[in-house]
């Protein structure tokens, strides 16, 4: 049977053996701190959720050196890619490209015209999204491991939102198979503020490690759903920040969206994308902490 989870008390700056294996990572990836290269790119949706050919769009992140280098897809809420969002990616994926990674920030919304908010409008273009974005994730995991410079075994996915409700289900066992053909699971999975409503009510199978963080105070997305949650297989991990809402990531003032509460909390943006970074490095392929 599976075992419930717990949230997690907040725990103490990166330990010994995460410090080695951000020392061992920048050796293999030939980090540097100078910078990094960015270029957008495109390519073809296996699920077009319309008529006719979608291309994706994405910013793809490349540190400096050879690689090959571990690599995060980032998926953005039912937003998409407005303004304060996309400054929150950006800022997510500039950190971890500064850690090492590569990164591709990924756009679903704009290449099918369904900007400017209007998915969260609706419950059955939130589910609708959810189903097609799946697709997405596993588009976006086959198209950086197709590139010389990234290490194929280690792709690791994040979500905000929608897209953490997206990255929910890529980590299930079931994920590959929801996006319509076989294919690897993500090496680990983090998750902001999602939907818990994707874990359901009954023991399910994980096949990549899962990192979820939620604000106490969100009343879009509660978070004590996935802290109850049961699992089989991988890991489930559940961070909850008292004092935060939802979008807590993002950099806009506190207020009401669609009657809830969204707004930006400094701690628990920094604290999570730490733990998110240490989560990714401590299942990285090959590296792994015993």
């Amino acid at each position: 049977m599976g075992v419930p989870t717990r949230p997690e008390v907040c725990a103490a700056p990166l330990d010994g053996v995460r410090l080695v294996l951000l020392a061992v990572l920048f050796a293999s990836v030939g980090f540097s701190p100078a910078g990094f290269g960015l270029e957008h790119v495109r390519f073809e949706a296996s699920n077009s959720a319309q008529s006719g050919q979608v291309l994706l769009s994405a910013q793809l992140y490349r540190p400096h050196g050879a690689g090959p280098f571990p690599a995060v897809v980032l998926m953005h809420g039912c937003g998409g890619w407005q303004p304060a969002v996309l400054n929150a990616l950006q800022a997510h994926a500039e950190f971890l490209v500064q850690h090492g990674f590569a990164v591709l920030n990924l756009d679903s919304f704009g290449p099918r015209n369904k900007t400017g908010g209007q998915v969260c409008e609706s419950w059955q273009l939130l589910r609708d999204a959810r189903f097609y974005r799946t697709y997405d994730a596993f588009d976006a995991l086959r198209y950086l491991q197709a590139l010389g410079f990234i290490d194929a075994r280690n792709v690791f996915l994040m979500g905000q939102s929608n897209g953490g409700s997206v990255a929910i289900k890529a980590a299930l066992a079931s994920g590959p198979a929801a996006s319509g053909r076989a294919g690897p699971a993500f090496r680990a999975v983090a998750a902001y503020y999602p939907w818990c409503g994707v874990l359901g009510q009954h023991s399910l199978t994980l096949a990549s490690p899962l990192l979820i963080f939620g604000g106490a105070l969100d009343d879009w997305s509660p978070p004590y759903q996935c802290a109850r949650a049961r699992v089989r297989g991988a890991s489930l991990r559940v961070k909850i920040y008292p004092q935060a809402v939802h979008s807590f990531d993002v950099d806009i003032d506190l207020q009401r969206y669609l009657g809830r509460w969204i707004g930006k909390n400094a701690h628990a943006t920094s604290d999570s994308r730490e733990r998110m970074l240490a989560f990714f490095l401590e299942h990285l392929n090959g590296i792994a902490a015993e």
